[in-house]
């Protein structure tokens, strides 16, 4: 039972889900949304307030300008992609706090939240069963 408990706990502190980051959004200034996914797809479309910092292009020198205090939530397109495990990897080796947003953009759009970009998604706001 305890190495469930443990399993469980530890997937929580390294990820979140859509309705997670929304509400850590509308409560907490402390969390910034990564699209780890090349700049032609962040400019498309990408969640509000997000950066785009491409996972190929995680170095020091690239991430020495944020704030090593923030916790920092990498996205891609969604579970056929790996470029937020990729970018949150990374991240993590440099010193940072991350999490990994289960199912992308794909998934914030699904639960109904907007985009922004080039193509935006206005989003339907209902609310998340979980």
């Amino acid at each position: 039972m305890q190495k469930q408990i443990e399993f469980y706990e530890n997937k929580l502190a390294f990820e979140m889900d859509p309705s997670d980051l929304y509400h850590t959004f509308e409560n907490d200034i402390g969390y910034i949304a990564v699209d780890a996914r090349q700049a032609f797809g962040y400019n498309k479309e990408h969640i509000p307030t997000a950066i785009n910092l491409p996972h190929k292009e995680i170095t020091e020198e690239t991430t020495k300008h944020l704030d090593k205090s923030k916790t920092y939530v990498c996205y891609c397109d969604g579970i056929g992609c790996n470029a937020s495990t990729k970018g949150a990897l990374k991240m993590a080796k440099l010193g940072f706090k991350v999490k990994e947003l289960m199912g992308g953009i794909e998934w914030w759009k699904f639960d109904g939240y907007a985009t922004e970009g080039s193509h935006p998604n206005k989003g339907s706001m209902f609310k998340c069963a979980c």
